[in-house]
Formats: structure tokens, C-alpha cells, sequence
């Protein structure tokens, strides 16, 4: 909890000072109209801190494996909502050199550390983090299609979430013993992980 806090408030303070440092410069406070390139650069580092992107993905994993499931949720689809509402509106002012290599970074790292994994809650923050890359390089050309993915992100991502509450799974061994207990939920966590990865029916 206090390492969330802490990043969290370190990427708001970032950026009220970006919009403080770009009325000092250009003279307007208006954050979506960032003119000054250091400005512009300060937000984009404090929206990737509140999101998770590479290279500042590191609080994520960790936090949501040490919080409760309901937490949990909340943390990888409710709590995006405000960045990925301020990265909408400001995507024009933000750096794209900058976002675009943490795009690919978060995609890339997202899925390459995932594969390490054993416990399901640190599988699922990897796997958001490679989400939000993915959603991150595409918001330069189409932010109607980055809405629409994290809408469609955000919801496989809660029916996981709520399957895993009611099974009580921490690790992928134990969720793949629970077949015999709740076979309809673990069919329909079946989909919803392929349906995550991209992958049919669904």
C-alpha cells in the first residue's frame, strides 16, 4: 500500500509540475496544450508512472500480488481509468519518441516476464502491463480504437478477477487442480484468458 501511495503521489506531483513549468515557459495552464518540450516529457514519464509502463512497471507486479483479489481488480481495471483518461486527452502534447519506446518496452517486457511466473496475480500485472503497451502504440493513431481496447481489456480482465475470487487460486498449479470443484468456472476462465491473449472464440 505505501509503495502504491508513493509512486502514485510522485506521478501527481509530476505533473503539476509539468503544468506549473509550462506556464512558466510557454504561459498558458492548460495541460492539454503542453508547447514546452521539458513539460512535455514530465507528463508523459508521470503517466507512465501511474499507469505501470516500462521502465516504470516495477510497483505493479508487486502490489498487486501482496493485495487481496478485490483489491486486486480494482488496481488493473477501475484505477487505470483517470491515466488512461488524462493519457486520451493529452495524447497530442505527449512525447512520442518517449511514449512509443515505453510503448514497446511494456509490450515486450510485459510478456517476456510473464513467462517466469507461477502466481496468477503477477501473470495478470505482467500481462496488463504488455496490454498497455500495446494500447499505448496505438493511441498515437487512433485513440478511439486504445478507448475501445482498454474497455474490452478492462472487462476480460474483471471476469478473471471474479473467477479467481470465487475459486481462491494462488498459484497456476492450484487453479489447474480446481478443475474438478467448479469445472463451468474454470471453462469460462478458460475463454476469458484466450479472449485476453487475443485468441478465439471469443
Amino acid at each position: 500500500a505505501i509503495k502504491y501511495f508513493l509512486v502514485q503521489a510522485a506521478a501527481s506531483a509530476l505533473i503539476l509540475f509539468s503544468s506549473m513549468n509550462n506556464a512558466w515557459h510557454a504561459g498558458q495552464w492548460d495541460i492539454t496544450q503542453l508547447t514546452h518540450l521539458p513539460s512535455s516529457l514530465i507528463l508523459t514519464t508521470a503517466i507512465a508512472m501511474k499507469l505501470g509502463l516500462a521502465p516504470f512497471h516495477f510497483w505493479f507486479p508487486e502490489v498487486l500480488q501482496g493485495s487481496p483479489l478485490t483489491t486486486a481488480l480494482l488496481l488493473s481495471t477501475v484505477m487505470k481509468f483517470p491515466p488512461i483518461t488524462l493519457l486520451l486527452l493529452t495524447s497530442h502534447s505527449l512525447n512520442p519518441a518517449l511514449l512509443t519506446a515505453m510503448a514497446i518496452t511494456s509490450a515486450a517486457l510485459g510478456g517476456w516476464m510473464g513467462l517466469n511466473q507461477t502466481q496468477i496475480r503477477k501473470i495478470l500485472a505482467f500481462s496488463s502491463i504488455s496490454h498497455l503497451g500495446w494500447m499505448i502504440i496505438i493511441i498515437m493513431y487512433d485513440p478511439k480504437l486504445t478507448l475501445l481496447t482498454f474497455y474490452l481489456y478492462a472487462l476480460t480482465t474483471a471476469t478473471v478477477f471474479l473467477i479467481l475470487n470465487t475459486t481462491k487460486p494462488t498459484k497456476l498449479t492450484t487453479m489447474m487442480t480446481s478443475w474438478t470443484k467448479t469445472p463451468m468456472l474454470n471453462a469460462t476462465m478458460m475463454l476469458t484468458l484466450l479472449s485476453l491473449a487475443g485468441l478465439p472464440p471469443l
